[in-house]
């Protein structure tokens, strides 16, 4: 497949992306105008995006977790990360898990000061192009955001078997709609914390960013009142400085197709 070919498969699956899924297939048959290779070729991207599903399906980021047990919290499905280091980082326990990879709450390694962070991390076996560009793509755009209402990134590196991660803000809350019935909110509240969700969105607008997946579980509240917009793993991105990708797009199309 040719780096043009590749272009035009991959904007047409961003753009079914933003379909309903019971609106794609009148959209393909319109956008691939009697091209059944084309159709094919996207079909497949779709099949395989859809098979991948959310990066994490579980809450990455607990909201019942207090700091008083952070440290003394275990899970049976750590992994073998349990202990591990992970740059200035040892992992305490999972907190989240999906069909791509997991997320883990880690302290300082050093133990210098305390603080504690959230790693996200693909898992082996998932590590294809498309996943892994996806990976680079989310790590990208949180290092090119700064918004008080957006998760922040610390750090990011590649594990000793050559899987990427990165050390993001580790955000204890709830979702949004939870957070709002829990503290029965008013009208008018619910309308200022929605407010913020949308200054992060629009944030993310004006650096040709688009969420893709804007739902009340990735926007958490904190107990402060908060509310942070996560999970940027199907974004789409428009800025070209962002975009740029390091991995030849025959390589991608080959492993997915």
């Amino acid at each position: 497949m040719t780096p043009e070919r590749w272009k035009l498969v991959e904007g047409v699956f961003q753009s079914a992306l933003d379909k309903l899924p019971e609106e794609r297939a009148a959209f393909l048959e319109e956008a691939c105008a009697g091209d059944a290779l084309l159709r094919v070729q996207v079909e497949a991207l779709l099949a395989s995006y859809d098979q991948a599903g959310s990066f994490i399906e579980a809450p990455a980021f607990s909201p019942n977790a207090t700091s008083a047990n952070l440290a003394g919290s275990s899970n049976a499905n750590n992994g073998g990360m349990l202990g591990r280091r992970l740059g200035a980082y040892k992992v305490v326990r999972e907190i989240g898990r999906g069909g791509m990879g997991a997320v883990y709450l880690a302290s300082r390694a050093d133990e210098a000061y305390q603080k504690y962070v959230a790693i996200k991390l693909v898992k082996r076996g998932m590590d294809t192009d498309f996943i892994l560009r996806r990976f680079r793509h989310e790590r990208q755009i949180l290092a090119s955001f700064d918004h008080p209402n957006i998760a922040r990134l610390f750090d990011g590196g590649t594990t000793e078997d050559g899987l990427p991660y990165f050390v993001m803000e580790y955000i204890e809350g709830q979702p949004v709609h939870e957070y709002c019935d829990a503290h029965k909110l008013s009208t008018a509240e619910r309308l200022r914390l929605f407010r913020q969700v949308c200054s992060a969105v629009q944030y993310a607008h004006q650096n040709l960013v688009i969420h893709r997946d804007n739902k009340p579980g990735n926007s958490l509240v904190t107990a402060s009142g908060t509310p942070k917009l996560l999970d940027f793993g199907i974004a789409k991105i428009l800025n070209p400085d962002l975009a740029a990708e390091t991995l030849e797009p025959t390589s991608v199309a080959h492993r997915l197709m």
